[in-house]
């Protein structure tokens, strides 16, 4: 049962498994800790171990599947993994979708927060600035709304860094609604839904954040009954992986509880 004759192929598959445990381990290093890098490390780890393992694993699963419970609780584990994996899958395509997304009409731009490091922007939060300023650039006459709170180890609030970013490189001010007191994406959302609602700016929003994030982004406002177009900024390539495995069981978490 499961067993992999070719030496070749799992050399391959276990080779493979520990590209992909390189991916989720890199932004540890770079003080980068959550779910997707776990369960990214996790899932690469017991890939690996399966495939240079495998005839002893086959073996040992053949005696559990000619037990009568023992089949069952494969049967299970077999049924919860089919189902994760068709979920992964659906959800992938959700979030490409949710990136192809692109502004149709000109509304009302959302900055999500990101972190604000002591030197200035995060990495992440850089990318998200570049991309609402070349939107804001070509769309001279839409308002801008600047998402997120200060952390306990950020110098200063995530909108008022964004501020200073957009200021700097020509914004008018005039344009720029802060949001200074969200902690979370579903607050940036929710804080800035009353910022149009006080301001009479409709609820049509385009938000600007990362791609993998779109998808979840907008579940959150849909919640809010806002209608969300998208303008994804580019996130450096290796911190895909693990924000993409986040993000699964982010917008698991958002059908569920949201």
């Amino acid at each position: 049962m499961f067993m992999i004759t070719q030496l070749w192929l799992r050399i391959f598959g276990a080779g493979v498994c520990f590209i992909a445990l390189i991916f989720f381990i890199l932004p540890m290093f770079a003080g980068i800790h959550h779910a997707g890098c776990i369960l990214g490390s996790i899932l690469s780890i017991l890939g690996a171990v399966f495939f240079i393992c495998n005839p002893i694993i086959a073996e040992k699963l053949q005696q559990i599947w000619e037990n009568g419970t023992g089949r069952i609780v494969l049967c299970v584990l077999i049924g919860f993994l089919a189902v994760s994996v068709i979920l992964a899958v659906a959800i992938s395509v959700g979030m490409c979708k949710a990136i192809a997304t692109k502004p149709k009409e000109e509304h009302t731009v959302i900055v999500l927060g990101c972190k604000v490091r002591n030197d200035g922007l995060s990495l992440m939060l850089l990318h998200r600035m570049q991309a609402a300023e070349t939107y804001l650039k070509a769309h001279p006459d839409i308002p801008v709304i600047l998402c997120g709170g200060q952390g306990h180890d950020e110098p200063v609030s995530e909108a008022q860094a964004m501020n200073n970013y957009l200021i700097a490189n020509g914004i008018d001010k005039e344009r720029i609604y802060l949001e200074d007191k969200s902690t979370s994406t579903f607050e940036n959302l929710q804080n800035a839904k009353d910022i149009l609602d006080e301001n009479d700016l409709g609820y049509d929003i385009t938000i600007v954040t990362d791609g993998y994030h779109q998808l979840r982004a907008s579940l959150m406002a849909s919640s809010l009954n806002l209608k969300a177009d998208a303008v994804s900024a580019k996130t450096s390539w290796y911190l895909v992986p693990c924000y993409w495995v986040r993000e699964w069981l982010g917008v698991c978490y958002q059908f569920i509880f949201g």
